[in-house]
């Protein structure tokens, strides 16, 4: 493992745990050439995942997109850093669990706007917006009294 601060390879572990998500292990890091401690994950490689979208166009699954929309529907929000990565980790596994090679983007959406429901509300409703492009006032609207209720 090539250190982030000086680029040598020697490092060695100097501690190792599993992680709060039990599905990698944590290892502290140490780099012999500068002294300097970093942090590393292990994770057990997946099928690789492919997300068919809107267009019926096919890529492999990317958890930062999943990350990122919820970063966005997040912004300047009071929810702490550890909730939001907690969802996406809820998120991840859920898709996961369906043991599919292929999933629509539009299942990935709905389970990702019934995660941030819990989260937080405006985030929701944030997300929704986007993801349900909403063409007028009106069915922004409808969004809202579903939510409501």
């Amino acid at each position: 493992m090539k250190c982030p601060f000086c680029n040598q390879d020697n490092t060695r572990v100097v501690d190792s745990r599993p992680a709060d998500d039990n599905s990698s292990i944590r290892r502290r890091r140490l780099c012999d050439a500068c002294g300097k401690r970093f942090t590393t994950y292990e994770k057990v490689e997946t099928i690789p995942l492919i997300v068919i979208k809107k267009d019926q166009t096919r890529e492999e699954y990317d958890r930062r997109k999943i990350e990122d929309g919820i970063m966005r529907a997040c912004y300047k929000r009071p929810t702490p850093i550890q909730r939001i990565r907690e969802a996406i980790d809820e998120i991840e596994l859920e898709i996961f669990n369906r043991e599919e090679k292929e999933i629509e983007s539009k299942i990935i959406g709905e389970i990702v706007m019934d995660r941030l429901k819990d989260l937080d509300a405006v985030a929701y409703v944030r997300f929704a917006s986007v993801y349900r492009e909403f063409k007028d006032i009106n069915t922004f609207m409808d969004e809202l009294k579903k939510f409501l209720n």
